[in-house]
């Protein structure tokens, strides 16, 4: 309530039509922001890990390497880049489904525990085809390709259940670059992941980006990326 003048109380004069929508499309705005995945931060994480993580990979490979690190340095780092890459996700995605209900909260979940179930799962598998006596090139490849075989499913596997198109035919892409990497042999599968696995995702992101900004300049709305 104000108060006049003289500090008496005063009742506070009822808001306009204009204001009123103005306040309202104001505080869905700030909702929206708050709820809504993006994009671009996704892609990015994703880019860095395979474009950083492949390429170590890449220069550590052979008989004669460009970066004498052991095999096994090499793999710790690039997994661990793809954990937290995950992690990113999963966390980005909780929190813009925070205090969400219902169907979406349902359907985040189990999209979570997708992404945590499957890649738990790949060293289990990939180590028991070790242990039935695969040549160790088969098992750095299956080390290499399975994992993009995971993370294009599930791209094609979200495009698909919230209808985009674009992370839907970004999931595509990831899974070509990944079997062109496979007909490619090692070491060049690494090379192939990383550049157009990785830069795929960067671009994608960027892209994304742009997108984003072109539409909040259209209808003047300033959400972060």
């Amino acid at each position: 309530m104000a108060t006049s003048d003289t500090g008496a109380p005063t009742e506070r004069e009822p808001l306009t039509a204009e204001q009123t929508l103005a306040l309202i499309d104001g505080q869905r705005a700030k909702v929206d922001a708050e709820l809504e995945v993006a994009p671009s931060r996704l892609y990015a994480a994703w880019g860095v890990a395979w474009l950083v993580g492949f390429a170590g990979l890449y220069v550590t490979a052979g008989a004669d390497p460009l970066l004498n690190v052991s095999r096994g340095a090499a793999f710790a780092v690039f997994f661990l880049l793809l954990i937290a890459a995950m992690a990113f996700t999963a966390g980005h995605v909780a929190r813009a489904t925070r205090g969400l209900r219902g169907v979406s909260a349902t359907t985040g979940a189990m999209y979570f525990w997708s992404w945590a179930l499957s890649f738990a799962a790949l060293p289990l598998i990939i180590s028991s085809v070790e242990r039935l006596g695969a040549p160790p090139a088969a098992v750095d490849l299956l080390w290499t390709t399975v994992p993009g075989l995971l993370v294009g499913v599930h791209y094609m596997m979200a495009g698909a259940m919230w209808q985009d198109r674009h992370g839907f035919g970004l999931g595509a892409w990831v899974l070509i670059s990944t079997c062109l990497g496979a007909l490619a042999g090692l070491p060049g599968a690494y090379l192939v992941m990383s550049l157009a696995g990785g830069g795929g995702f960067l671009l994608a992101a960027l892209w994304s980006a742009a997108r984003r900004r072109a539409a909040e300049g259209s209808t003047g709305c300033g959400r972060t990326l």
